[in-house]
């Protein structure tokens, strides 16, 4: 079940992605199954974590570096869990009326979807390395929602910040994971947690807690990190809702929370996440008093409420952990309804700005009353669940530990926050709703649809119904939280109304007092709606992104001007640095002590031929057609080579690779002179010289040095593992299916995205309007019907060396590469539009498909509890024919034979249409 609550929201949005032509109500039923059937799923599981059990499951992944694939649920997990999906649902109701009816409904549902299967995969990861992994898919999908309005340079701009604050605190995230890692030995989170005392005292303790507190700031938006926040406001107002109550701004408060127990304990924590925590509840809050914009206050109190969470968890005290997990659920109920009401305001008046609103009260009365009971709660009203957190901080922040000025300053910054925090909700209060002049806009203001309230309502009764009776409806999620945290450690807590006339409700009393005054001096003394005050982190931001962008303009411009000559130099330059240079003491030490076999005639002869050849693709370059010849026949002496070395199969492939690159660069040659240009100047040839050799000379003793390496290498362990273990007698094809899968998967991927490439660069130069027109294709020594007789042929002997792949010379990319061979000759002979008539391939769907069998092949096995891409054999007797044998590794070649048929003929049927530019006629000038 924790399998399928992690994988239903992707599943659900895959299907969205799928149907992209679903109407607005169908996508949202759609969407709607994720949340909902993921708290029927929660709530089977109810159960035992409310008896203090932990569902947990693990199946290995990626054993070698320590990932698996582990989800453990217990307290602190199910309560984000429970509000991921709730809120989640309810979102998705909501954007149904919100999101216009020219918007790509099906493509929001599954961006929403993607942001919330992240962060169930976060809450409930139960081992570090994974926990990384769906905290910067989090960052991701929130970039993908916020920048979801790509028309608007706001949402652009909002999300690149988002994505590149958050992504840098992944960066620190995952350096702090692997220290962790280092210390404990596994990254699993319950010996993590069990290892707190370990961690504390370990000399890398001060960088483990600098990097995952970076991440927590960055995703949290504490302070300096928390410009990017208002500027994410450039979403849908349902995303801010999503974002601001549930996700993305709860994860950096969720890592504080689950790592606590491990973290905390030592002054450094206490001084670092108190001081950030408490700057930020102050600036958030102050910045939020002087906003116009109802999002950007609502933003800036988020900012706020966070800061104020933080600083409980900094305080570390065991009631302190309480009242901000306490605070967490309640600043998710009244932020999430509050988002949602200025949602309305601007669905139903076109505006969000405070300036041109005004007495909303009269054209919006139900709308108000919900949004005016949401913002009491934000301020801490009584009777409402904002009232009871905000009395607990009060009450910590007095009894915090420490000398007597660290007690004042958290009880002043407490009393301040108090105090800011009525101000802003009496701002969002009066100017919305209470004021007596009428809204500037142009229609009729009416209430909207009555689901769209409806999500708004239910949040607002939570208010109400926490505030109220706390111990019969908060209670039991909030000790399920607390023991997660805190375990045995728990503290006895009441979450009674009433405690008496006390320190926390005199201040309580004295912030909404304060707040008052303070809102209404404001306006008296000076016109709020020409005051602004915005955070300068955006124009920082700014600043060193045009520096940056200005210094690699700068260095791009000294490396290259635009010749492709100066930029291969530079990349092979680069290319031989990295490469050689760790290899050199390695290659020489082999030289050194390899023992030389005497080489036989054959061998020589062999050699001698690829020594002409290649000094003759030298002298002969700048005629490029013969040299063209020369370099494939230098080709051919290699495959030559590898026949010697009883090596077929890499013979086989040398050879077709070099019969489509032939081709493939014979189609390139028609773009090009006929002949190329002299160089001029002896350093520049000298330079280039020294370039080749150095690269030949390396890339010599690199291959002399492997070929005299002793017998007892991983060679010899891989020929006694192949037909065990990969069920396969050619062992080349066992590496490339099985014992090294991961990396041909790898390598697929990137000669398909290649293939991709291609054709969109060379699409736009077919269709470039100075292309001249299509010329007939010239007749060839090579009948025409010939060609047709080759296509089945070819068909035929790919299929069998496909086949045969496993146990014998073959395989999925050598039987690729014989399939596209025939057809490149049909589009050579016969033209484009003749062979793509008849055929009617696609090639690009043709990659897409391959990628998609590997892919499966790859996973099929974890759902047996193997790892990924484990080899399966079978051998079915079949009447007549005895026993077959099946390898389950022949699916994942075939994904290899279809990615690089589709690539190679992608790229060669488009080489083989572009149009070369028309010669331009020079233009007289008029006298």
């Amino acid at each position: 079940m924790l399998v399928l609550l992690v994988a239903l929201p992707f599943l659900v949005a895959a299907c969205l992605l799928a149907g992209r032509r679903l109407g607005r109500g169908a996508a949202a039923w759609l969407a709607g199954a994720g949340p909902l059937g993921g708290l029927g799923l929660l709530a089977l599981l109810t159960p035992d974590v409310l008896a203090r059990q932990v569902p947990s499951m693990s199946m290995a992944w990626i054993p070698q570096v320590g990932l698996d694939l582990s989800l453990r649920l217990d307290g602190l997990a199910w309560m984000f869990a429970l509000m991921v999906l709730a809120i989640g649902g309810l979102v998705v109701m909501y954007a149904r009326y919100y999101l216009g009816e020219r918007e790509d409904v099906p493509k929001f549902y599954a961006y929403l979807l993607l942001f919330m299967g992240a962060m169930l995969g976060m809450v409930v990861a139960g081992n570090l390395l994974l926990l990384a992994v769906f905290w910067e898919l989090t960052s991701i999908s929130s970039f993908l929602l916020i920048g979801f309005w790509g028309h608007q340079r706001e949402a652009r701009e909002g999300a690149r910040m988002a994505l590149t604050i958050t992504g840098a605190g992944g960066l620190a995230l995952l350096g702090g994971v692997l220290l962790i890692g280092e210390v404990v030995g596994s990254f699993e989170l319950d010996a993590v947690l069990a290892a707190g005392d370990a961690i504390r005292a370990a000399p890398s303790y001060p960088a483990i807690l600098g990097l995952v507190l970076l991440a927590i700031f960055t995703k949290s938006a504490q302070f300096p990190f928390h410009f990017w926040l208002p500027h994410a406001m450039a979403a849908p107002t349902p995303v801010s809702a999503y974002l601001h109550s549930a996700t993305m701004v709860k994860a950096g408060v969720f890592l504080l929370a689950r790592l606590h127990p491990v973290l905390s304990g030592t002054d450094a924590f206490f001084y670092a996440v108190s001081a950030i925590g408490a700057t930020t509840m102050l600036v958030g809050a102050w910045f939020a008093i002087f906003q116009h914009d109802l999002k950007g206050l609502l933003a800036y109190s988020t900012i706020s409420h966070l800061g104020l969470i933080t600083l409980l968890f900094g305080l570390s005290t065991p009631l302190a952990v309480v009242a901000g997990l306490f605070h967490i659920l309640n600043h998710a109920t009244f932020k999430a309804s509050l988002f949602m009401a200025a949602g309305i305001i601007d669905h139903e008046t076109g505006t969000r700005d405070m300036r041109l609103l005004g007495n909303l009260r009269r054209h919006l009365p139900w709308t108000s009353a919900l949004a005016i009971v949401a913002t009491l709660a934000m301020a801490g009203i009584p009777l409402l669940n904002g009232f009871l957190s905000k009395e607990m901080f009060f009450a910590e922040a007095i009894d915090v530990g420490g000398s007597d000025g660290m007690r004042f300053a958290m009880t002043l910054a407490a009393f301040m926050a108090g105090v800011f925090g009525v101000a802003y909700s009496l701002r969002f209060v009066h100017d919305t709703f209470l004021t007596r002049s009428e809204p500037r806009v142009d229609g009729v203001i009416h209430e909207p649809p009555r689901f769209m309230k409806i999500p708004v309502e239910v949040l607002v009764v939570l208010c109400l119904a926490v505030g109220v009776a706390p111990a019969f409806t908060i209670a039991p999620v909030l000790d399920a939280a607390v023991h997660g945290v805190l375990g045995d450690a728990a503290p006895r807590y009441s979450l009674a109304l009433w405690h008496g006339v006390n320190m926390p409700l005199l201040m309580s009393l004295g912030g909404v007092v304060g707040g008052a005054l303070l809102y209404f001096g404001l306006r008296r003394l000076f016109d709020l709606h020409a005051m602004v005050r915005q955070a300068r982190g955006r124009a920082v931001f700014r600043a060193q992104a045009l520096l940056l962008l200005a210094f690699a303009r700068r260095l791009t411009f000294r490396l290259t001007d635009g010749s492709l000559q100066r930029s291969l130099w530079w990349v092979w330059v680069t290319l031989l640095g990295v490469a050689l240079a760790p290899a050199a003491v390695p290659i020489l030490g082999t030289l050194a002590e390899a023992d030389g076999q005497p080489m036989p005639a054959i061998g020589w002869v062999l050699w001698s031929l690829l020594v002409a050849g290649t000094l003759a693709s030298v002298a002969l370059h700048r005629r490029r057609i013969v040299a063209l010849v020369v370099v494939g026949a230098v080709g051919l002496g290699v495959s030559l080579c590898f026949v010697f070395l009883s090596a077929p199969d890499l013979a086989l492939t040398q050879l077709l690779v070099e019969m489509v690159t032939i081709v493939l660069m014979l189609l390139a040659l028609n773009y090009l002179p006929q002949e190329s240009v002299r160089t001029d100047g002896n350093l520049r040839r000298l330079r280039d010289g020294l370039l080749a050799g150095v690269a030949g000379l390396g890339v010599a003793a690199l291959a002399y040095g492997v070929m005299t390496l002793p017998q007892d290498t991983v060679a010899g362990e891989l020929l006694a593992r192949s037909v065990p273990e990969g069920y396969g007698r050619n062992v080349v094809n066992v590496i490339l299916v099985d014992f090294r899968g991961f990396d041909t998967l790898g390598e697929i991927t990137v000669f398909g995205v290649a293939g991709l490439v291609v054709h969109a660069l060379l699409r736009r130069a077919r269709l470039h309007p100075d292309a001249a027109p299509a010329a007939p294709p010239e007749r060839l020594p090579m009948p025409s019907h010939l060609v047709h007789l080759l296509f089945p042929l070819a068909i035929a002997v790919s299929v069998y060396l496909f086949l045969r792949g496993h146990n014998a010379p073959g395989g999925g990319f050598i039987a690729g590469l014989v399939l596209a061979i025939p057809l490149v000759l049909q589009y050579v002979l016969l033209g484009s539009q003749y062979v793509e008539s008849r055929l009617g391939f696609d090639y690009a769907r043709c990659i897409g498909l391959g990628l998609l069998i590997a892919l499966a092949t790859g996973i099929a096995p974890m759902v047996g509890g193997y790892s990924f891409l484990t080899s399966g054999h079978a051998e079915p007797h079949v009447p007549l024919v005895g026993a077959v044998p099946l390898a389950s590794a022949a699916a994942f070649d075939f994904g290899v034979y279809l990615v690089v048929f589709g690539g190679a003929m992608l790229m060669l049927s488009m080489m083989g249409t572009v149009k070369p530019p028309r010669a331009k006629r020079p233009v007289e000038r008029s006298r």
